[in-house]
């Protein structure tokens, strides 16, 4: 990781600034969302991984999933039976090979993720203003 860079003999003290000022923004909508994802009957991780999920083209793979979302191969089957068991996501059996299986978000899960990503929607365009003015002193 590259160190700040100093400016103008003030010690970095701006790149610190700017980087701690960045990473509140960061962490006031990760709570926000955490808290979002709980409010609708999920955990953080499990609205992560529907939004990953949706994110694919095509349905992946466990194995996609936990590149995704940087995890174990182990945890990312954890996390998939979870869903399951929820009724937020199938696995199916790749008609061209059986033995890849593919998760496939469910009615419920699309539901709960179109709602949770209009609040989220909503949410970056609040915070735009203040994102837009941290970028723009990099």
């Amino acid at each position: 990781m590259a160190t700040p860079r100093k400016t103008s003999g003030t010690s970095g003290a701006v790149d610190y600034r700017l980087l701690a000022d960045f990473r509140h923004l960061l962490r006031g909508f990760m709570a926000f969302s955490e808290v979002a994802a709980r409010r609708r009957g999920l955990t953080p991780q499990q609205h992560q991984a529907l939004l990953a999920l949706k994110g694919f083209d095509g349905n992946p793979t466990v194995g996609q999933l936990a590149q995704k979302l940087l995890l174990k191969h182990h945890s990312a089957v954890g996390l998939a039976d979870r869903l399951a068991q929820a009724g937020l996501l199938v696995r199916e059996s790749d008609p061209r090979d059986r033995r890849r299986v593919t998760l496939v978000l469910t009615a419920k899960a699309q539901r709960v993720l179109e709602r949770l990503s209009a609040t989220h929607q909503e949410e970056l365009r609040r915070l735009a203003p203040a994102l837009r003015e941290i970028l723009a002193r990099v």
